[in-house]
């Protein structure tokens, strides 16, 4: 059983009991969230149409704090010495998933 959900305008394929990035949430380490399913399949059951998937649940734990890679930026305008450098550091939440409920 897996499911696709979607948090901070990204969609995600998660199962059971795996550690995904996520943008960031509401709520410390150690505290359970919900997040909100967009498709689940259950072999050959696919529920993914907004009545089928009312009563559906996806939820997590928040584990860790993360930081994604460094972004190095550079932009400059020819012919004026006008260089500037800069750096960009995407921070997340690790959540594991504890249950997909349909």
């Amino acid at each position: 059983m897996y499911a696709v959900i979607a948090s901070g305008g990204k969609q995600e394929k998660v199962a059971q009991g795996e550690q995904v990035r996520v943008e960031l949430l509401d709520g410390d380490e150690g505290s359970e969230v919900s997040l909100t399913p967009v498709m689940i399949v259950d072999g050959d059951t696919v529920l993914s149409t907004p009545d089928e998937l009312k009563g559906a649940t996806v939820s997590g734990k928040i584990v860790a704090r993360v930081a994604g890679p460094k972004i190095n930026g550079f932009t400059y305008k020819r012919r004026t010495n006008n260089r500037r450098r800069y750096g960009h550091r995407q921070k997340y939440h690790m959540v594991e998933i504890t249950s997909i409920t349909s």
